[in-house]
């Protein structure tokens, strides 16, 4: 009787070949991005045509495949997804699953449209976000992003704190670039009560002439120069993601750190990404993918059509990522040529 039981519940949950019960999908909704940051895309970066992109329709035809299979959390990215039109319609259309099947609907963003749509995200049921920035100082901001004002950020993100929105906020480590402003850094946020992640360069697309190398910055070393100065607790807290968390004495906001590179942390993963084109990336460091823009598009498709392509694909999900940093030859290892605007950060 047991075994039945189980069985039926595994046919409505997605469980991959490594056991790890998969609840969590995040959605890029377009590869566009109003800024140029260095280590994420060349300056005169060439994005896709709006036919080659998912319409709102197909994406939440794809999303309520998954919420019938037990996604419970999804996360919006891109690209920045706040630059594509009628944005807001789609965070509309995922709403009423909100008080039945998701726990949350949630953000990525840089924070440059933050001031027009906080208010709107949290209206249509989104509680949480994070935002994207690497630095507090104007120079460096303009010289990480190309093309950006931190000041327009800076309004963004008082935008969502005075909408009631939870902020976390994400900050890509790097060496020689933002270290010496970490303390100012950990000091903002405390002092705004956002929740703070520090994040690994990761080798994905090609950036240029800009080395990933020059300024990877291990997370071991940063949060021994960070306990230095703050006293810092070990938590089990965990959002869904692969951060793992600290807390800061004295203090109520919690230190994530993300570590692809440094300390693998696919044993817990449970996670599926889908990029702005419909294709479905089983892990962000492999290759292995299925192209759901095709189905989508099929006249014929049918909801049991896509749902067990959608079981099929999760059974496809490798063990582990392929990224690696050789600390005694400082290389960084597998390159992923596709570039995190398109598949999602």
């Amino acid at each position: 009787m047991t075994s039945r039981v189980n069985k039926l519940l595994e046919n409505n949950t997605l469980v991959d070949p490594f056991k790890r019960h998969i609840t969590y999908l995040r959605l890029s909704v377009t590869d566009r991005c109003d800024l140029r940051c260095t280590y994420c895309m060349p300056e005169k970066m060439t994005f896709l045509n709006k036919k080659e992109i998912l319409s709102f329709e197909e994406m939440y035809k794809l999303c309520n495949g998954f919420i019938q299979l037990g996604i419970k959390k999804i996360r919006i990215t891109g690209g920045e997804p706040l630059v594509r039109k009628g944005i807001m319609d789609f965070f509309e259309m995922l709403k009423p699953h909100l008080s039945s099947d998701l726990e949350e609907v949630t953000l990525t963003t840089n924070g440059t449209q933050l001031h027009k749509y906080a208010s709107q995200l949290y209206s249509n049921g989104v509680k949480r976000i994070n935002v994207s920035l690497d630095t507090l100082d104007k120079k460096k901001f303009k010289h990480i992003t190309r093309l950006g004002n931190l000041e327009d950020v800076l309004f963004g993100i008082q935008a969502a704190k005075d909408a009631k929105l939870k902020i976390k906020i994400n900050c890509v480590a790097l060496k020689n670039i933002n270290e010496n402003e970490i303390d100012d850094f950990i000091n903002w946020s405390i002092e705004n009560s956002f929740d703070l992640t520090f994040i690994e360069t990761m080798p994905m697309g090609d950036i240029g002439n800009e080395n990933r190398l020059d300024h990877f910055l291990p997370l071991d070393d940063l949060k021994k120069t960070i306990s230095s100065k703050f006293e810092l607790e070990d938590i089990s807290f965990t959002s869904g993601g692969p951060a793992r968390y600290s807390r800061i004495k004295g203090s109520d906001i919690k230190l994530g750190f993300i570590t692809p590179l440094s300390h693998n942390f696919c044993s817990s993963c449970n996670r599926i990404r889908v990029d702005a084109t419909g294709v479905l990336h089983q892990c962000l460091g492999q290759s292995n993918s299925v192209d759901f823009r095709k189905m989508l598009r099929d006249p014929g498709l049918t909801n049991a059509d896509l749902i067990e392509n959608i079981k099929k694909a999760i059974k496809q999900k490798p063990e582990k990522h392929s990224f690696e940093y050789d600390f005694s030859k400082e290389h960084i290892g597998g390159q992923m040529y596709r570039h995190m605007s398109l598949t999602g950060g």
